[in-house]
């Protein structure tokens, strides 16, 4: 598989990333160590994680799997911390949670360092410089070799990174910015993505298959095994089944069956490749899924089919975004 360089750092990872979302809930050992060997033997590196999915049995399992299965020099390992499960405050970016959520973190791995660290989403309740200030600590002790930031809105990634570049040698630059990213929800593009691309932030698309909706599954009906059918994954899936979705899933079929591929290949494809995409995230239920996925590697989609899918998922972005003369 391609490597490519996370943002403007020396850090190398698959352009393609393995997501554990549901590993240690509704996907077990078996299967997870089925799909992580799969994804190491096509060349995969790029495992993503967080400490709250599965309350921290991803993070288990994939420890448990990077001591006996495939060796832990062979992945990137990405890690998030900072979502709390508070109702009355969903986020926590203070220093102390942030490190004490992070050495957590790698007792679950049994890893002394992850290859990258993400604060998972913005508090607004604590200053930015102190949830920065966590990842330079991180990284200057060495349980992180590089930092990133999640669900980070445009003026909010390009302050942080800002405030980082700031100080060369002191604080450590953003890698990378992980956001969802698809056919179906292209909100990156109006102020995330530029900032990105000017920052030098790599985007680490979550989502990339839209939930799973563009790979053409609910078209007719939902499939009883899908997220779809799931009782707790049901209203993650259900924003994208409207007809402006059904639209997007159509083309995209179109674009499959002209190029005598499936449209889970066009969608993936579309995204990866991207301006500013270093790796899409995804996750599968199983190994056959995986491998389903994986087989992109080989595709590139023809210009004129990007244009198209373009024009028929293009958000409305007009004033201040697009010049204002031409209004």
């Amino acid at each position: 598989m391609e490597q490519r360089h996370l943002g403007r750092t020396g850090l190398r990872v698959s352009r393609i990333g393995l997501g554990t979302l549901t590993w240690g809930r509704d996907t077990d050992e078996h299967d997870a160590a089925d799909m992580l060997k799969t994804f190491w033997e096509a060349g995969g590196t790029l495992v993503d994680t967080a400490d709250v999915y599965g309350d921290g049995e991803a993070e288990y399992l994939l420890g448990r799997l990077m001591e006996g299965l495939v060796p832990r020099r062979d992945l990137v390992v990405s890690t998030k911390a900072g979502s709390v499960p508070d109702p009355d405050r969903r986020f926590d970016g203070s220093r102390g949670h942030l490190l004490a959520a992070l050495d957590a973190s790698l007792a679950r791995l049994g890893t002394d360092y992850v290859d990258v660290w993400h604060v998972h989403a913005y508090d607004p309740d604590t200053p930015l410089e102190e949830t920065l200030q966590a990842l330079d600590i991180a990284v200057s002790s060495g349980r992180a070799r590089y930092a990133g930031v999640s669900n980070f809105c445009g003026w909010q990634l390009a302050k942080a990174a800002t405030w980082q570049l700031a100080a060369p040698g002191t604080r450590t630059r953003l890698a990378g910015t992980q956001l969802e990213y698809s056919l179906l929800q292209r909100g990156a593009e109006r102020e995330v993505l530029p900032a990105a691309l000017d920052l030098g932030v790599g985007l680490l698309p979550s989502s990339p298959l839209g939930r799973g909706v563009l790979t053409g599954k609910y078209r007719h009906t939902t499939p009883p095994d899908s997220r779809g059918a799931s009782e707790h994954l049901a209203p993650f899936v259900e924003p994208y089944l409207d007809d402006t979705a059904s639209r997007i899933v159509d083309a995209v079929t179109t674009a499959a069956d002209g190029l005598a591929v499936t449209p889970l290949q066009v969608a993936l494809a579309w995204v990866r490749d991207r301006p500013g995409v270093a790796a899409p995230i995804v996750g599968a239920r199983n190994a056959q899924q995986l491998t389903a996925a994986l087989s992109v590697e080989a595709l590139s989609l023809p210009d004129e089919i990007c244009r198209a899918l373009d024009d028929v998922s293009a958000p409305v972005h007009r004033y201040p975004d697009h010049d204002w003369s031409t209004l």
